[in-house]
């Protein structure tokens, strides 16, 4: 695969995850199975690897969850809550296992867990009462959703006197019983049946599986009706400034003692073969569970040693999941259809028969691309195995030939757009057809302005995605700068068609004066969005939130920018030919040009402003740094430091680090190693001489 082809892509798996996070996160609505979410993650992680200048900013393989949940006050994580990185061979089991082994210098033991099938959770306690509760969000901050978490009977409000620390967290798992699960869906039939609704509409509306039902219950805006819906809890890791054992067996057995519920099915491994052992009796065992639980979770026992081996940007290294295979069904294809993304990329999508698996309703699948089409042989009315590894749509793995008929013609992929008709462009040997009209294909410009919108961008809170849609069917909006021209005397009483995808219908809402006002607000505010992210915000391609900040502490305003030559913007460290290729195009078009001078004229922040830039020095450029220990400031004012003098802040030590600054209670095995690779460890003191001299 050449460069172009992975760039290609690179951008269309980031898009994809982006989304599916979205779903699973926030929605509670996946869309995928857990299985085919994992193959496009190691697909995106492994092209990184080849391609490390290719890596989006915010990639989905060093970012944890999803967005944040608008409907709570957001509370950012003392600890982030990263994910962790799995598998579903033993193979790789054993290649964790050796990794392990030779980054500690000695064999180690584990501590095995459930893998529950739930919604992540931090809770909070000062002096044995719980503070807080907070959902992981996107793993940097999360949801306060601490009167719901309150009513899981399981979880302890004050815990009686214990050795337990004066403030800590302890973070698990929310979930439901399939029994309760059972037991709610029943009686929601018997509502049903007695309003009239036929069995297609009950089997609709009845809730599809015990981990959507207790992540949407968990955000309801009614603890009153969360009590009502009965959720139950694990806890598995606490968090404090001290450690309150020594390896995580021990702080589990201390966890129950003080009261929590931290269930009794772990198991200290002193080895990779008994691991394998205990994977094998859950697996056969695991249906008798109360709950459902989607594989076993290793852990380095030893917190020591856990503290040494260290984190990647995402997940920690003394720690991996196992998942256990998918179930699989057989159900036939409907039909081939295709969707059109932001950039254009057409991803075909299999309708299917509606087949249950594992508690869930299956209708379609993502093809990827012309390439699996062809690889699965595809033909009209086909009977195709599903697989799925844990949530609603699986993978098409393969096709009974035995139930084809004769009559059936080979699905042939698309050639035009299915929305705007244009002729599909795949330029010899990529993977992806693409609509190349961006300038008048209906999704592409309305995701533009979706990413124009977002939360990392312009931050228009009060403008959804459904509103986006609806303004832009209305005729009233066909690009972004087209918000900044909204009136109160344009919305107010507009009538919105939105589609409701669970229903395949459209659903219509009138714009009330709140929600206008809201809107303008929220449109007002974000002309004081810093020119940084505005620069991201427009959506050139390539320029993520990193490329961006570069670009605008280089050239200051978007006027030196846009009269930037390829030359002078590729000589930038860390920017490099094929991004100036895409800055140069993009402000090439006369309609981008033009785009740009009214998002001028309404106020938006096209400079860096004087505060932004004071105090900024490349004194650091081109080294890398890794803090680590106690200092006198925060370990994130001392890491803000060093990017504001242009350094890089890393995970880990590696032969490539620039220094390691040393501060109090530094483990002495991390000590050890910058010795032996010779890396220059230096004092706080020493560092701030160096950014001030």
């Amino acid at each position: 695969m050449n460069e172009l082809e992975a760039k290609i892509r690179i951008d269309e798996l980031t898009a994809q995850l982006k989304s599916h996070n979205y779903r699973y996160y926030v929605l509670s609505q996946p869309v995928i199975s857990d299985f085919e979410f994992d193959m496009l993650l190691k697909e995106l992680e492994s092209l990184e690897k080849l391609f490390p200048h290719l890596q989006h900013p915010d990639s989905p393989s060093i970012q944890v969850g999803g967005e944040i949940t608008k409907t709570f006050v957001q509370v950012k994580h003392k600890y982030p809550m990263l994910s962790l990185g799995n598998t579903y061979s033993a193979d790789e089991l054993r290649d964790f296992d050796e990794r392990v082994t030779k980054l500690a210098g000695k064999k180690v033991e584990y501590v095995c867990e459930l893998k529950y099938d739930g919604l992540a959770i931090s809770i909070t306690y000062e002096k044995g009462k719980l503070l807080r509760a907070v959902t992981r969000g996107d793993g940097i901050q999360g949801d306060d959703v601490t009167n719901n978490v309150k009513t899981i009977s399981s979880i302890p409000h004050q815990l009686a006197p214990g050795d337990y620390p004066d403030y800590f967290e302890i973070r698990g798992e929310i979930f439901m019983h399939k029994k309760t699960f059972e037991r709610l869906n029943n009686k929601l039939r018997e509502e049903l049946i007695v309003k009239g609704f036929d069995d297609n509409e009950i089997s609709e509306k009845l809730y599809k599986n015990p981990r959507n039902f207790a992540s949407g219950t968990l955000k309801m805006q009614d603890s009153a009706e969360v009590a009502n819906r009965p959720l139950d809890c694990f806890l598995y890791f606490v968090y404090a400034e001290v450690p309150v054992a020594e390896t995580h067996e021990m702080a589990l057995n201390k966890a129950a003692s003080w009261g929590f519920p931290v269930g009794n099915h772990f198991k200290r491994c002193d080895s990779i073969e008994e691991i394998l052992q205990f994977i094998e009796r859950v697996d056969a065992e695991r249906d008798q569970l109360s709950y459902d639980i989607d594989g076993i979770v290793i852990k380095v026992n030893n917190y020591q040693i856990q503290d040494e081996l260290g984190f990647t940007a995402k997940t920690p290294r003394w720690a991996i999941s196992y998942k256990y295979k998918a179930q699989s069904a057989l159900t036939k294809l409907e039909e081939v259809t295709y969707q059109v993304g932001r950039t254009g990329a057409i991803t075909p999508v299999a309708n299917l028969t509606p087949v249950m698996l594992a508690g869930t309703t299956v209708k379609r699948a993502s093809l990827y691309n012309a390439d699996e089409i062809e690889r699965l042989d595809l033909y009209e009315c086909d009977a195709v195995y599903v697989e799925k590894g844990g949530e609603i749509i699986p993978k098409i793995t393969g096709v009974d030939v035995s139930q084809r008929s004769p009559m059936a013609n080979k699905i042939t992929y698309a050639k035009h757009c299915p929305e705007c008709g244009t002729e599909l462009m795949r330029k010899s040997g990529e993977a992806v057809h693409y609509c190349p009209n961006d300038t008048g294909c209906k999704p592409q410009l309305i995701g533009k302005i979706e990413h124009f919108i977002g939360r990392k961008a312009m931050n228009i809170e009060s403008l959804g995605s459904e509103t986006v849609a609806g303004l832009y069917h209305k005729g009233i909006i066909k690009n972004y700068a087209d918000l900044y021209e909204l009136t109160y005397e344009m919305l107010i009483g507009l009538e919105l068609e939105t589609y409701q995808e669970k229903k395949e219908t459209t659903a219509k809402r009138t714009l009330q004066e709140k929600s206008v006002l809201n809107i303008l607000q929220g449109i007002e505010l974000s002309k004081q969005v810093p020119f940084e992210r505005v620069l991201f915000a427009l959506g050139i391609r390539m320029v993520g939130e990193t490329v961006a900040k570069k670009l605008a502490k280089h050239f200051v305003s978007l006027d030196k920018l846009m009269i930037a030559s390829h030359d002078e913007i590729s000589s930038i460290y860390e920017i490099g030919e094929k991004i100036a290729e895409q800055v140069v195009q993009f402000f090439a078009s006369d309609k981008n040009k033009l785009i740009c001078e009214r998002l001028k004229r309404a106020g938006i922040q096209f400079e860096l402003q004087a505060w932004e830039s004071t105090g900024k020095t490349n004194k650091l450029e081109g080294k890398s740094f890794l803090v680590s220990g106690v200092f006198t400031i925060s370990r994130d004012d001392l890491k803000q430091l060093i990017e504001l003098h242009g350094g890089r802040n890393v995970g880990s030590i590696s032969k490539s680090l620039s220094y390691l600054i040393a501060g109090d209670k530094m483990g002495p095995e991390k000590l050890k190693k910058a010795s032996d690779l010779k890396i220059p460890l230096i004092t706080e003191e020493e560092f701030m001489r160096m950014i001030n001299e």
